[in-house]
C-alpha cells in the first residue's frame, strides 16, 4: 500500500515537472502593456506635495488640472498600445487636450510642473510614428525649454528638460515599434510553418496519387492477363503474377521513398514499366527517341508524365497501340504519347482534364515547361509535355507547384 501511495506521488510530481517545463518551453515574450508606463506618473509628485502644502497658488485650478492630466495620461497611453484605438480621431483629440493641459500647468506654476513635459513625451511616444514624431517631440523639447527659461525655477537646468523630454518619446516609440515587428515576424514565421507543413502534405497526397493510380492499374491489367492466361499457358500465367509481385514491391518502396522526400523518377525505368504494362494489356508500345542528353531534373518529370500517360491509357483508353516520342535540341524537349483508344468523356478542346494531369501541369510550370492533353486529330488521345533540356529546380519545388492541386 505504502509503495502504491509513493509511485502515485512521484507520477504526480514528474507531471507537474513536465507541465513546468512544456510551460517554460512555450512561453513566448509579448510586448509590453500601457501598465510599464503608469509609474512615470510619480513624476507629478512634486506638484502633489507643492499643491499639498500650500505652495501652490489658485490650489483648486492646480487640483483639477492634476487630476485632468493623470486622467488624459493614462487614457492616452492606453489607447496608444492598442493599434486600432491609436489611429482613431479621439486618440488624437485626447492627445491634444493633454499638450494643452500640460503647457497651462507648466506655464502657469513652473518648479516641478515643468516635469509633465517628459510624461507628455512619453505619451506621444505611444501615439505617433515617423515624420509626426519627429516634429512633435522637438516641437515639445523646445516648448519645455522655452519654459523653463521663462520660469528659471526649473527642477532641472532647461537643457536638460528638454533632453529629457524628446529622449522619453524617442525611447518609448522605439521600443513600441520594435515590439510590434517581433510580433508580427513571429506571426509570420508560424504562418511559414504552417505554410511549409501544408506544402509537404500536398507533395505526399499528390506522390501518392502518382504512384498508387499507376501501381494499381498495372496490378489490375496483370492480373486480368494472368487470369486470361492461365487455362491455356500456365508458365506465362505465372510470369504475369511474378511481375505483379514486382511491382507490389517496387511500389512499397517507392511509397517509402515518397514519405521521406527522396524519391526521383526516371524516363528510361518509366519506359521500360510502360512497355510491359501496355504489352500485358494487349496494347502495343513503340518507342522513338531523339536528341541530346537530358538532365537529371528534366528525366524525372519526364518520367512523371510518362507514368501518368500510360496510367489514363490503361484506365480509360480501349487502345490497342500507344506511341512515346521524344525528341529534343539543345534547348527544349518534348515527349509526346499517344494512343488510338476511344475517350468519350474528352473534352472537345485540347486542355487539362483529370487530377493527375492538373498536378503534371503545375510540375512542369515550375520547371519551366508545359502540358497539353486532349483528343488527337486522328482519334485517340495525345499527351504532349515540353521542357528546357536542362530544367532548374528540385522535387521539393516542384512540390511547391501543387499547393493550388
Amino acid at each position: 500500500m505504502f509503495g502504491s501511495g509513493s509511485q502515485a506521488r512521484e507520477v504526480r510530481r514528474r507531471r507537474r515537472a513536465e507541465r513546468r517545463q512544456w510551460r517554460k518551453e512555450h512561453r513566448r515574450p509579448g510586448p509590453p502593456g500601457p501598465y510599464v508606463l503608469l509609474p512615470w506618473l510619480l513624476l507629478g509628485l512634486g506638484a502633489f506635495s507643492n499643491l499639498f502644502q500650500g505652495d501652490t497658488p489658485n490650489p483648486w485650478i492646480g487640483g483639477i488640472g492634476l487630476f485632468a492630466f493623470n486622467s488624459l495620461y493614462i487614457s492616452v497611453v492606453v489607447r496608444g498600445f492598442d493599434k486600432r484605438a491609436r489611429e482613431s480621431r479621439l486618440t488624437y483629440v485626447l492627445l491634444a487636450a493633454l499638450t494643452a493641459v500640460t503647457l497651462g500647468l507648466a506655464a502657469g506654476y513652473g518648479g516641478s510642473w515643468l516635469l509633465f513635459f517628459p510624461l507628455l513625451s512619453l505619451a506621444c511616444g505611444t501615439v505617433l510614428r515617423r515624420h509626426w514624431l519627429a516634429v512633435g517631440l522637438l516641437v515639445l523639447a523646445v516648448a519645455a525649454c522655452v519654459v523653463a527659461v521663462w520660469h528659471e525655477d526649473s527642477a532641472s537646468t532647461p537643457w536638460t528638460l528638454a533632453y529629457g523630454t524628446f529622449i522619453s518619446g524617442a525611447v518609448t516609440a522605439a521600443l513600441l515599434t520594435l515590439s510590434e515587428t517581433v510580433t508580427e515576424l513571429r506571426s509570420t514565421r508560424q504562418e511559414l510553418a504552417r505554410a511549409a507543413v501544408e506544402k509537404e502534405r500536398l507533395r505526399f497526397s499528390r506522390d501518392l496519387h502518382d504512384l498508387l493510380g499507376h501501381t494499381i492499374s498495372v496490378i489490375v491489367v496483370k492480373s486480368e492477363a494472368a487470369r486470361r492466361l492461365a487455362p491455356h499457358d500456365m508458365d506465362e500465367a505465372l510470369r504475369q503474377v511474378t511481375d505483379i509481385e514486382s511491382v507490389g514491391r517496387q511500389a512499397l518502396t517507392e511509397i517509402r521513398e515518397a514519405v521521406t522526400g527522396y524519391r526521383e523518377g526516371s524516363l528510361a525505368t518509366e519506359l521500360d514499366r510502360a512497355r510491359s504494362a501496355l504489352t500485358a494489356a494487349g496494347i502495343e508500345p513503340t518507342v522513338r527517341r531523339s536528341g541530346p542528353p537530358l538532365s537529371p531534373q528534366t528525366e524525372a518529370l519526364l518520367g512523371w508524365v510518362a507514368r501518368e500517360a500510360v496510367t489514363n491509357v490503361l484506365r480509360h483508353s480501349a487502345a490497342t497501340a500507344c506511341a512515346f516520342v521524344i525528341d529534343g535540341t539543345s534547348d527544349r524537349v518534348r515527349l509526346t504519347v499517344t494512343d488510338d483508344g476511344r475517350n468519350p468523356a474528352a473534352p472537345p478542346t485540347p486542355g487539362i482534364g483529370g487530377t493527375g494531369l492538373k498536378g503534371l501541369s503545375e510540375r512542369l510550370a515550375a520547371a519551366g515547361g508545359s502540358l497539353e492533353a486532349g483528343p488527337g486529330p486522328g482519334g485517340g488521345f495525345v499527351v504532349m509535355a515540353e521542357l528546357p533540356a536542362d530544367a532548374s529546380g528540385t522535387s521539393d519545388d516542384w512540390a511547391g507547384a501543387a499547393e493550388n492541386h
